[in-house]
């Protein structure tokens, strides 16, 4: 018999149940793939009985066997992507190496949790009309620490 690739992508935002249909193919799956998106999206499994929440980690890796990648295209989370994984192994599912992240994924630095940070606060400031932080100081200690926030 022939390779078969199976594609599924969603057609909108919010819950397709796109999930639950990568759980049922995955069972026959050799590998499951993730190509795109973050951790700001879950989906909710209900395997073998039990509930699974993912937020990274493929679906698919609920099936022994099943390889999971997080392609190109993935921002992933460390932190997340950790307590996911340790989540699992709590609940007796061995990942193993059965887990593969691209090397060209993309990754969420503690930097980038700051300023996400710092510009929720701004915004919630200017809301009330005032200001928050000091965004020179920012600016400074990211001048210092890569040397490309510079202007000419």
């Amino acid at each position: 018999m022939s390779p078969t690739t199976t594609v599924l992508v969603g057609a909108q935002w919010g819950d397709e149940g796109k999930g639950k249909l990568v759980d049922l193919l995955a069972e026959r799956a050799e590998l499951v793939v993730r190509y795109q998106g973050g951790n700001n999206a879950g989906h909710t499994i209900v395997h073998d009985g039990e509930t699974f929440a993912f937020h990274l980690v493929p679906s698919g890796v609920l099936h022994p066997g099943t390889i999971c990648a997080l392609g190109n295209g993935v921002v992933v989370d460390p932190l997340v992507l950790r307590r996911e994984v340790e989540g699992l192994l709590e609940r007796g599912i061995d990942i193993g190496d059965r887990l593969r992240v691209s090397p060209h994924a993309h990754v969420i630095m503690p930097y980038h949790v700051a300023l996400d940070d710092a510009r929720e606060t701004a915004a919630i400031a200017a809301e009330r009309g005032g200001r928050a932080g000091t965004p020179a100081g920012v600016q400074g200690k990211d001048s210092a620490a890569i040397g490309t926030t510079r202007r000419g």
